[in-house]
């Protein structure tokens, strides 16, 4: 017998909200819609007709929008790296470690700008925000095509990181504002993997451009690189002025109808999270320093985000080792092909496994990396093997996962999930800004002892912390369904507990 669902509780919408809903919403339930429960959203079967239409329609615009936004930052951002090894490196006479210096300059300035972007989207509205900065950073990926020096480069490097630094802290504040637990990974999983999509794409069209374009009309094919792909990013820059919806809170975009982002609003209050007031309260950083959440979620993030910096080494590893400028290109592409069915893979199960804690989804990814990092830290004798554990490199991401889980952690203190989402890419970056200066010099490779004996150990330390954070929560969620009981005995006892709304459920021995 189809059941409709309830009304959401009077108290979770404003009067004004609640004029939107005349009698109980209707829903189809047949055997499609326990398809689509099975193979995506665990909870589509029962969900509204009404909220089914509001999903795919975010699915459509925002998050397709966002997702080749992200594409086009990671294509352009590792554009370096390609031309660096097609014939950059000779055109500017890069000498030692100058090349590994762009990069310091670049994570320098991204660390900077992570937690304040989580604060600035609050005051400006993200359509506008983004833009803007897609734009700007599609101008000065144009620029580097015409680099005359490496202090040119340096300075370009600077204003493309200004302009990027924003999209990675921004993009995932949106995400976890619209989507529900049951949706949020798959839809984080699917946005982040045009990250190495990306980045896989600029092997390849390195190679075909090197290929086919070098040398003509005078002009190198490492710069022929930055004219196509500042040429792809500009128009979509503009587009995410239409597509990017705000907040469910502010928005005012076009494809969504005013009972839409009512049910947007509910959407917010039923999965636990606190509205977007618009405002900054400094109180907010006092509180973050005060939680557990802060001195754990953010050393990890930093010390796992370092983990899996192995890939970078890839095409130097290659070069050094007489592979040809096409191979050069085209196999660590390989590595970021492999990365994307993974992380897909990862967040699918943990959308579907709301009974446990996504921190056990995490440990698994970890766990195995510590294979493939230990054969480059302890140089494994043969060729093959260490070809082997660099593009394995790539079965090692759980990024999204670890974010839709700060989501849900963090989910009922809006601002808190603003500082703390920051501040892990802030410190992150931070890192990237000066560790690999030290330990992954260029005049140290390609067998960066340093540099891959660090990545191995902060891998184990990945681990650890994971371990960590799952007790951690886990007396979290104790410590809530006690003080629930102690003031709500009988909505305690009817399951509808905070640990519930947060995704996060406790099973009893």
């Amino acid at each position: 017998m189809n059941v409709e669902p309830d009304l959401p509780p009077p108290t979770v919408l404003l009067d004004a909200d609640r004029q939107s809903y005349i009698g109980k919403p209707t829903s189809k339930k047949g055997k499609w819609q326990k398809f689509v429960s099975f193979i995506w959203d665990s909870d589509y079967y029962e969900k509204s007709d009404a909220e089914r239409k509001l999903v795919f329609k975010l699915d459509c615009f925002m998050l397709t929008a966002m997702t080749i936004g992200w594409w086009l930052k990671n294509l352009d951002q590792n554009n370096l790296s390609n031309a660096y090894v097609s014939g950059m490196k000779e055109d500017l006479n890069i000498q030692a470690n100058q090349y590994t210096y762009m990069g310091t300059i670049y994570n320098a300035v991204v660390a900077a700008m992570q937690i304040p972007s989580s604060f600035i989207v609050m005051k400006v509205r993200p359509s506008w925000f983004l833009a803007a900065c897609e734009v700007g950073w599609g101008i000065f990926t144009f620029a580097q095509a015409g680099a005359q020096s490496y202090q040119a480069m340096y300075g370009f490097r600077f204003c493309i990181a200004l302009f990027e630094s924003f999209y990675y802290p921004i993009g995932f504040f949106i995400l976890g504002s619209w989507y529900t637990r049951p949706e949020l990974a798959k839809r984080i999983g699917l946005w982040f993997i045009a990250g190495p999509a990306g980045s896989a794409f600029s092997g390849f069209l390195q190679a075909a451009i090197y290929k086919n374009l070098d040398g003509i009309n005078g002009i190198a094919g490492w710069r022929y690189l930055y004219i196509v792909c500042g040429a792809m990013t500009v128009p979509c820059g503009i587009t995410l002025f239409f597509l990017v919806p705000d907040f469910p809170e502010n928005t005012k975009v076009w494809y969504l109808s005013e009972e839409e982002k009512a049910l947007a609003k509910e959407r917010v209050a039923r999965n636990g999270a606190q509205a977007m007031k618009g405002k900054i309260d400094g109180s907010v950083i006092i509180s973050a320093l005060k939680d557990w959440k802060f001195w754990i979620l953010v050393p990890f993030y930093c010390i796992y985000g370092f983990a899996v910096q192995n890939g970078t080494q890839f095409g130097i590893y290659l070069k050094a080792y007489k592979y040809s400028v096409t191979l050069r290109n085209v196999m660590p592409s390989l590595m970021y092909i492999i990365q994307c069915p993974c992380i897909l893979i990862y967040c699918y199960i943990s959308d579907r496994t709301t009974r446990i804690q996504r921190g056990w989804i995490m440990l698994g990814p970890l766990i195995w990396g510590i294979f493939p990092t230990a054969v480059l830290a302890f140089w494994a004798p043969s060729n093959s093997l260490r070809v082997f554990a660099f593009m394995a490199n790539g079965s090692l991401y759980i990024t999204p996962v670890f974010y839709a889980w700060v989501a849900e952690m963090c989910g009922h203190k809006t601002e808190m999930r603003a500082f703390i989402t920051g501040a892990t890419s802030c410190l992150f970056y931070a890192f990237n800004a000066w560790l690999p200066a030290i330990v992954f010099l260029q005049t140290d490779g390609p067998r960066f002892k340093k540099g891959f004996r660090t990545t191995f150990s902060c891998c184990v330390a990945s681990v650890i912390f994971v371990i960590v954070i799952i007790l951690m929560r886990r007396r979290e969620i104790r410590q809530e369904n006690n003080k629930m009981v102690d003031e709500t005995p009988s909505e305690a006892a009817g399951g509808h507990g905070q640990s519930e709304r947060n995704g996060d459920i406790e099973e009893k021995p």
